[in-house]
């Protein structure tokens, strides 16, 4: 290799192997397939099994923030497949803090200072993926943050998603990012289940419009969207995350119809250039081990052409939880067998590396198979520009690019939209301040900001708790004071769930200070839940309780005979019975992000009407679970009290909250729902309309929902499904016709023999406001 590497960089090509000839795969003019096999005709056995191991960045496994001599002595000198998170600064892990990430432009500078070391000083100059988290925003220090998935689920608002998506595309490419690892499409079954923080929402349907509209955002930035978790990983038996993540009871019908339906969905209509694969397993098979996952579905029948990265120790599992292999080289034959093509954890890639090595020398593994895995990520590789174009053109203009003030004002309305009234006894809310003059803003979470941050989003923005937020947007127009009242848990949580202690003399005190404020106020915001470290990833719950003494915090302030509100921080739905049934107004804000404050009084105080919609649905216990929609019929139903086999009731029956349940503070009514046909063909499109008023005096949101209930069919089917919504924007006496097309597929059940068929017969159609709340409904026949 020429050491004169200035010489590679021609008019319109880049002589990547420095061979002072253009070749195939370095002509931006040849066609895609022809580009891969050329190059993988001029590789060697290190350089093809490099290109199937992640380097993770920087304090992960990189020592290294720049290239230096000893990269000569490591694996990547023959290349790598990608690196992840390199530079990004990770906000509660300091030693990945670093001075190269901001400013933007310094981390552009940066990144292409890495990448001008591979395509320079290896032998065939095979540029790097860099890839990066980013389901709560970029997850870089600066970026521009978004709330937690759950919220945005709960906004309904696909073209806000799209936005959102774009930001964050636009983001990673300015900063040198090329692959980012979202949006989560997993269906949040089991409400107990820690990520159900990081997941849209429990209704297919629902994530696979919202990971639609996020996936197609990213790309068209050019950076590629890496789905996860493939596949059947939101539903470990009981809820069990940490050391569990693994054994997920669903029958076969229900995996395809729930879990896989926002995969199949995503991957034929958003194109996504790559797939995670998750650790645990299915029926006994790894789905990282398996070839029917990883390329019989994945590849053959739903049509995905990216390549598919592991989640952290997805691979080591194979041989260290599930055992299904007696060595570790063993596990590492069955996942490239299966169809993985790129290793990806916090370990060195040398630890997959050498042992593929030895896999292929021995005759274990083909070149056949090796080059099959390398072409789908050099395939993606050259689909993102990475031969024509390897380095971010303008480091400089990063700082124009990311977190702007419009990017800002998204994010900001985001949050908004993400915000769901629960509750709102005789209009409590909006909150008029011409008639108070004393507020107490009081809990754990009020003058808190830990919940606005994550493992998976920007570092270090400067964020606003709700107590900030309130106050701000008071002023001197009402004196506004706090008190904490208690902390998020006790000390014996949370095995103070099931066996009860008292409350200390300290922790009674604090409960005390909190009632002596609260008895001078004429109105009490209570913020309370759940912060970062009682929910996320390896944090399922046992409860679904206010933990700790936030219970005993607000029926003290209750007992005050001042008007609560509750404001609540969770990243799950909270068993908040007697909450609702005494206080008059509840709003539900997840785990927002840092304009938490802002956007909660804002809402609070009436210049902002909510209208988010649940995502998911709240039980009344967990001695409920599973409780969520869409459900068969009869499996959620109540006991009979007579009549045959009626021996009285024994459970607690119904949800608190339904799904698509939230209030507004005006009305809307719904009238012509008009089908475009009563009698379709199998392979038709049905259109439906329907027009919907703004009866109130407010300006606000409505989530228009379209439900479909197939009647009589060959298997069992949902009691109804969801197939359409819209977030619509009304004034007062405003009214819209709300247009719905249903597709083929929208009707489709798998049958008897496990084929998706449309079946002749009747279908009725629901519109409403919420899965319960339906408005009007009609009939039509498929023929």
């Amino acid at each position: 290799m020429k050491s004169d590497t200035k010489s590679i960089y021609h008019q319109g090509w880049i002589d990547f192997n420095k061979n002072n000839k253009k070749d195939v795969f370095e002509d931006s003019k040849a066609p895609l397939e022809a580009r891969v096999q050329n190059l993988i005709g001029l590789m060697n056995v290190n350089e093809k099994t490099c290109q199937l191991a992640t380097l993770y960045g920087f304090a992960r496994v990189l020592e290294d923030e720049l290239p230096n001599p000893k990269w000569k002595q490591r694996v990547w000198k023959d290349g790598i497949a990608n690196i992840d998170e390199h530079l990004n600064t990770i906000w509660n892990q300091e030693k990945t803090h670093t001075k190269y990430a901001y400013p933007f432009s310094t981390h552009a500078e940066a990144i292409n200072k890495v990448q001008k070391w591979f395509v320079e000083e290896t032998r065939l100059g095979i540029p790097v993926d860099f890839t990066n988290e980013a389901i709560h925003g970029l997850c870089h220090e600066k970026a521009t943050p978004l709330p937690a998935p759950i919220g945005i689920g709960s906004t309904w608002n696909k073209n806000l998603v799209k936005q959102a998506g774009e930001m964050v595309g636009r983001e990673a490419k300015a900063l040198g990012y090329t692959n980012v690892y979202a949006p989560i499409l997993d269906v949040a079954r089991d409400q107990r289940w820690g990520r159900v923080l990081e997941s849209y929402g429990e209704s297919p349907f629902h994530v696979a419009e919202m990971g639609k509209a996020m996936t197609l955002g990213i790309q068209e930035q050019g950076v590629a969207s890496t789905l996860k978790h493939f596949a059947v990983y939101s539903i470990p038996k009981g809820a069990r995350d940490g050391d569990a993540r693994t054994d997920p009871h669903v029958a076969p019908r229900e995996m395809f119809q729930l879990h896989l339906y926002p995969f199949k969905r995503v991957i034929k209509e958003a194109n996504p250039m790559g797939i995670m694969s998750s650790y645990n397993d299915y029926d006994g098979e790894p789905i990282t081990a398996s070839r029917y996952f990883l390329t019989e579905l994945l590849r053959e029948k739903y049509g995905f052409n990216g390549y598919v990265v592991s989640d952290s120790e997805a691979v080591e599992y194979v041989y260290e939880k599930h055992h299904v292999a007696d060595s570790y080289k063993e596990a590492v034959r069955q996942v490239i067998e299966a169809g993985l093509n790129v290793r990806t954890t916090f370990r060195t890639p040398e630890s997959f590396i050498e042992p593929l090595r030895e896999l292929i020398a021995n005759g274990e593994l083909s070149m056949q198979t090796i080059d099959a895995r390398v072409a789908d990520v050099l395939r993606i590789k050259f689909k993102l520009g990475l031969f024509d174009n390897p380095y971010v053109a303008n480091p400089k203009e990063a700082d124009k690019l990311v977190h702007t003030k419009e990017a800002e004002s998204l994010s900001k309305q985001i949050n908004r939209e993400s915000l769901v009234l629960l509750k709102n006894e005789n209009n409590t809310l909006p909150l008029n301040l011409n008639k108070i003059n004393n507020i107490l803003v009081t809990g754990p979470l009020a003058n808190e900001v830990s919940f606005t941050y994550s493992r998976y989003g920007p570092a270090f923005n400067p964020s606003v708790s709700v107590f900030k937020g309130v106050k701000n947007y008071v002023g001197s127009k009402a004196n506004v004071a706090y008190e904490k009242g208690c902390d998020v848990v006790d000390k014996d949580w949370p095995g103070s769930e099931i066996i009860p202690t008292p409350l200390t003399e300290q922790e009674q005190e604090s409960i005390n200070a909190a009632v002596k404020k609260a008895e001078q106020s004429d109105v009490i915001i209570a913020v309370v839940g759940e912060d970062d470290k009682r929910v996320g990833e390896t944090m399922s719950r046992t409860s679904l309780g206010l933990p700790g003494r936030q219970q005993q915090l607000v029926q003290a302030l209750y007992a005050t005979g001042k008007p609560v509100i509750l404001v609540l921080i969770n990243g799950q739905p909270l068993t908040i019975n007697w909450e609702n049934k005494y206080l008059p107004a509840i709003l539900e804000a997840w785990f927002p992000s840092t304009a938490a404050g802002e956007v909660v009084a804002e809402t609070l105080f009436g210049d902002y009407n909510p209208g988010g919609k649940l995502s998911v649905t709240f039980p009344k216990t967990v001695g409920q679970i599973p409780l969520n929609f869409p459900f068969k019929p009869g499996s959620q139903a109540g006991q009979p009290g007579k009549g045959p086999n009626g021996y009285g009731n024994t459970r607690v029956l119904g949800p608190l909250f339904p799904f698509g349940y939230g209030l507004s503070y005006t009305t809307f009514s719904y009238t012509n729902l008009k089908l475009s046909a009563l009698k379709i063909k199998s392979q038709a499109n049905l259109k439906v309309s329907v027009k919907v008023k703004n009866t109130g005096k407010l300006a606000g949101d409505e989530v228009v929902q379209l439900y479909l209930k197939d009647k009589v069919s060959s298997v069992t089917t949902y009691e109804s499904v969801l197939r359409g919504f819209e977030r619509i924007h009304l004034k007062p006496n405003e009214e819209k016709i709300v247009e719905f097309t249903l597709i083929p597929d929208d009707l489709a059940i798998l049958d008897k023999n496990m084929n998706w068929t449309v079946e002749p017969g009747m279908f009725k159609i629901m519109v409403g406001s919420s899965s319960v709340d339906i408005r009007l409904e009609s009939d039509f026949e498929v023929y």
